[in-house]
C-alpha cells in the first residue's frame, strides 16, 4: 500500500470543568461502555464511506475466504481455447469434408436402368457406404486442447491502532463528545481510504499488460506476461519498463493507444463480462485521473465523439456519477492515481499525494508537479478480493470473533505495569484479504507523461 496515515491525535483537554451529560462522571466502567458502543458504530460508518465513492470498492469483485483450508490457496485456470485441426494444437481451424462419396469425376453414381428408369444417386452402395470420411487418407479430425495454470495466493493482513485514551482524562475533557466523534471518522476514512489503496495495488500487481507511452520514433510499447511485477517495480528499473531510460516514456495517454487497449481487449474475450453495451459493441473502464480523462476528450478530432446514454449505463457503473462513454470506456475517476518522478539513475520513483510527518497528514506538493503516472483499464474478471469471515472457534472452543472488513473494537486490557486500573484503551482494526487471481491478461497498466502535451502513437 501508499504510504499514508492519518492523525489519530486526541487532544483531551483537561478542564476540570466537566460539561454535563455526555459521560457519566463518576464509572470509569460507564465510559468504557460508552466507548465500546461507539466503536460498533465504525463499521457503519467505514460501508458508508466506502459506498460509490471509488472505483476500486464499488468495482473489484468480492468473496469470503473459505476457512478451514490454510492460509495459501491454489486457482486453477483455463485459457481460452479454439478449435485447431491438428493434434498438436498448433492450426486454427476447422477442416471442412464433404458428406458421401463420388467417382473421380465429381459425378453420382450411375446404378443403371430400373423398369426403364436411371437411377442415379451419391453413393455408390446405400447399405456399404457411410456418411463422411471412410477412414482413409489423412487424419480428418479437429480437435479442442484445453490449456490450464495453476496459481498461488494467500491471505494478508494490517492492524491499525488508535493511541492510547486515557478514560479518566475522558471524563474531564472539555468538547468530549466532538473530540471522540473526530476519532471515529479519521479511523472509518482511514480504513475506507486502505482498502482503495489495496484494491489499486493488488490490480496493478495482477494485471498482466504494462503499456508505455514512448517518443514517437518507438511508438507505444506493449509489454505481457508482467503478473506479479508492479508498476512501482518495473519503474525503478526504468521507465520504458524494460531497463532503458527514463525518457523513453515520454507522451501523454491518448485515444490511439486505448482504441488499440480496446481491440486487443476484444480478441481476447473480454467482452462477455464488460460493464455496458452501446450498438452492440462492449464498454469497458477506465480508471483514471481527472487530468487524463480530460486530456483525452479534448484530444484533437476526438473531441466531439462523447455519447450520452443514460439509460445503458450499467448498473455497477451507474452508482459512481457516470453518464456517458468514451470511445468504448467508462472514464471513472480516480484522483490519488499512481504519480511517479525521474529518478537519479534513469528510473521513476514513486511519488504520494500525501505526507506524513510526526503523525500530522498534509498534501505533498511534490504529487502536483510529478511528471508520469498510471492509468489502469478495469475489468471485473481479472481477480477476486477475499475477505475471510469472522469466525468464533469450534469444537467446543470459542472466543472473540475478528471482523477483517475493518470493524474496530473498543480494547482495555489490565496489565499489572502499564494499566493496572483499567483506564487506559485504544481502538484496533484488523483488515484481511487474498487477491485470487483469475483472468489477469485482461487488465492494464498504462504509464503516461502527464507533463507532455504531445498524444502517444501506436
Amino acid at each position: 500500500m501508499g504510504a499514508y496515515s492519518f492523525n489519530y491525535k486526541l487532544l483531551f483537554i483537561m478542564a476540570r470543568n466537566p460539561a454535563s451529560g455526555d459521560f457519566l462522571q463518576g464509572s470509569t466502567a460507564a465510559i468504557n461502555t460508552i466507548l465500546a458502543e461507539e466503536a460498533n458504530r465504525i463499521g457503519a460508518d467505514v460501508h458508508q464511506r466506502m459506498m460509490h465513492t471509488s472505483p476500486w470498492i464499488d468495482l473489484v469483485k468480492k468473496s469470503s475466504f473459505p476457512d478451514g483450508m490454510g492460509f495459501q490457496l491454489t486457482t486453477l485456470i483455463y485459457d481460452r481455447s479454439l478449435p485447431t485441426n491438428d493434434l498438436a494444437g498448433n492450426s486454427v481451424g476447422l477442416n471442412w469434408h464433404s458428406v458421401g462419396t463420388t467417382d473421380s469425376g465429381g459425378n453420382v453414381f450411375d446404378t443403371g436402368a430400373v423398369d426403364g428408369r436411371v437411377l442415379d444417386q451419391p453413393l455408390d452402395d446405400t447399405a456399404n457406404s457411410v456418411q463422411g470420411p471412410n477412414g482413409s487418407g489423412s487424419d480428418q479430425r479437429n480437435y479442442v486442447n484445453f490449456s490450464k495454470s495453476l496459481k498461488k495466493y494467500s491471505i494478508e493482513r494490517a492492524i491499525i491502532e488508535s493511541p492510547r485514551i486515557n478514560v479518566d482524562d475522558l471524563r474531564y475533557a472539555a468538547h468530549r463528545q466532538e473530540q471522540l466523534r473526530a476519532v471515529l471518522d479519521s479511523l472509518a476514512e482511514s480504513t475506507r481510504h486502505s482498502w482503495a489503496e489495496r484494491y489499486r495495488d493488488e490490480y496493478d500487481k495482477l494485471c498482466d499488460n504494462t503499456v508505455a507511452c514512448r517518443a514517437d520514433a518507438t511508438k507505444t510499447q506493449f509489454f505481457e506476461d508482467n503478473e506479479g511485477s508492479t508498476t512501482d517495480a518495473l519503474a525503478a528499473a526504468g521507465a520504458d519498463l524494460d531497463g532503458g531510460s527514463a525518457s523513453k516514456v515520454k507522451n501523454q495517454i491518448s485515444n490511439a493507444v486505448l482504441d488499440k487497449i480496446y481491440f486487443q481487449m476484444i480478441r481476447k474475450g473480454a467482452g462477455n463480462d464488460a460493464y455496458g453495451r452501446e450498438n452492440g459493441r462492449p464498454v469497458f473502464a477506465l480508471v483514471c485521473s481527472s487530468e487524463a480523462s480530460n486530456t483525452l476528450m479534448k484530444e484533437g478530432e476526438f473531441r466531439n465523439d462523447v455519447r450520452y446514454n443514460n439509460a445503458r449505463v450499467g448498473e455497477l457503473i451507474a452508482p459512481l456519477g457516470v453518464e456517458k462513454s468514451w470511445r468504448g470506456f467508462y472514464h471513472l475517476i480516480d484522483d490519488l492515481a499512481p504519480r511517479y518522478k525521474d529518478g537519479s539513475e534513469g528510473d521513476l520513483t514513486r511519488v504520494e499525494p500525501y505526507k506524513v510527518a510526526n503523525g500530522i497528514t498534509s498534501v505533498n506538493s511534490e504529487y502536483d508537479s510529478a511528471d508520469y503516472e498510471v492509468a489502469y483499464v478495469l475489468h471485473p474478471s481479472v481477480y477476486e478480493a477475499q475477505i475471510p469471515a469472522p469466525f468464533g472457534g469450534s469444537n467446543g472452543l470459542s472466543f472473540n470473533p475478528v471482523d477483517y472488513s475493518g470493524e474496530f473494537k473498543w480494547t482495555n486490557i489490565l496489565s499489572e505495569s502499564t494499566n493496572p486500573d483499567g483506564t487506559i484503551g485504544f481502538f484496533r482494526g484488523i483488515l484481511a484479504a487474498a487477491s485470487k487471481p483469475i483472468k489477469t491478461e485482461l487488465g492494464y497498466a498504462i504509464v503516461y507523461k502527464r507533463s507532455d502535451t504531445t498524444p502517444s502513437t501506436v
